[in-house]
């Protein structure tokens, strides 16, 4: 059941949340179409997170981590055919590609395959300009004291 979502009141009291509104919209359009490779997204402090995806089966040179502005590519491709008869085939060997949309300033920190699960670190780094910053506020007596002064002339060589 898919649920209409009006975001305009919000553009009326906030600037620049324009990618956040439309990342909401297309999210709630998008169907879910596979769930493999089963996922979990960590938060394991105030500006640190990770990604812990199920990849049985895959060599780390199998996988692919991408990390592009504003979204994590994650894929897998298995390197050659397999040419075994099976009687039940309960792990999939499947190629996969999995998407993640990453806030700004969100980087990936590092990624680690260890016993079928693989780790993606990622951090967000708030560059010094984006961080809050106090604003002084100048008085009437500032501002008159900023004025430009008129310089007395110097005298001149005859």
């Amino acid at each position: 059941m898919r649920t209409n979502l009006d975001f305009s009141p919000l553009y009326r009291s906030s600037i620049g949340f324009d990618r956040l509104f439309n990342l909401l919209d297309n999210a709630s359009r998008v169907p879910v179409v596979d769930t493999w490779s089963p996922y979990d997204i960590v938060k394991i402090g105030e500006d640190d997170y990770q990604i812990v995806m199920a990849v049985a089966g895959f060599a780390p040179d199998e996988l692919t981590v991408t990390h592009e502005p504003n979204l994590l590519m994650v894929s897998g491709q298995k390197a050659g055919e397999d040419s075994a008869e099976y009687l039940h085939r309960g792990l999939t060997g499947r190629s996969f590609q999995r998407r993640f949309e990453l806030a700004d300033h969100v980087s990936v920190a590092g990624a680690t395959a260890v016993n079928g699960l693989l780790t993606v670190d990622l951090k967000r780094e708030i560059p010094e300009a984006s961080k809050p910053r106090r604003i002084e506020i100048a008085t009437a007596a500032a501002s008159t004291a900023a004025s430009p002064r008129q310089l007395a002339p110097e005298p001149q060589a005859a």
